[in-house]
């Protein structure tokens, strides 16, 4: 009887292995066979709904995806790799030249040209940096704690923001 026991429990783990086998293989070849999709030179993979999808590009936050599915009149379920060149094209429009109100936009009142507008990709990378150059050459705090590699907004630095190259915070009693 024991016999008989231990051999349907190793048949029933047979199976199960089996089985989880099974379930593997196909995401594998899923993964191999992948559509992509570019949108102002992102891939995007097509198995992504367009409301979670256009998120991948820099720049185009949940709010300003919400509003491309309102405004163009796609659903947020369909899947980008479901998307025709035309309404790619008309994505890829509307980013470019963004008919939202002013809040969604991430250049307000910009301090050289004094416009509101939305950057996207590297644009947005160099416009960041430039910002973050005045302000370390008007030696403000900010700029400061950029240029120290330290937490600018008032982050707590004693157990948090140390790296192997700089020590700081506590330091230990010489005996």
């Amino acid at each position: 009887m024991a016999d008989k026991k231990q051999q349907e429990k190793l048949e029933k783990l047979d199976k199960m292995e089996k089985e989880k086998a099974d379930k593997k293989k196909p995401r594998m070849e899923e993964d191999k066979n992948e559509i992509l999709v570019r949108i102002l030179g992102y891939d995007i993979p097509g198995s992504r709904n367009i409301h979670t999808g256009l998120t991948r590009i820099k720049g185009v936050s949940w709010a300003i995806s919400n509003a491309i599915c309102i405004r163009l009149n796609m659903p947020k379920s369909k899947k980008i790799e479901a998307l025709t060149k035309d309404e790619i094209a008309k994505i890829e429009a509307f980013l470019k030249n963004p008919q939202l109100p002013a809040f969604f936009f991430n250049r307000r009142n910009d301090r050289e040209t004094g416009e509101t507008r939305h950057n996207l990709g590297s644009d947005l990378d160099i416009a960041k940096e430039f910002d973050i150059k005045r302000l370390k050459e008007i030696r403000s705090y900010k700029g400061i704690r950029h240029g120290a590699k330290l937490p600018v907004r008032g982050q707590r630095t004693r157990s948090h923001f140390r790296t192997k190259s700089k020590p700081m915070g506590v330091k230990r009693k010489k005996a």
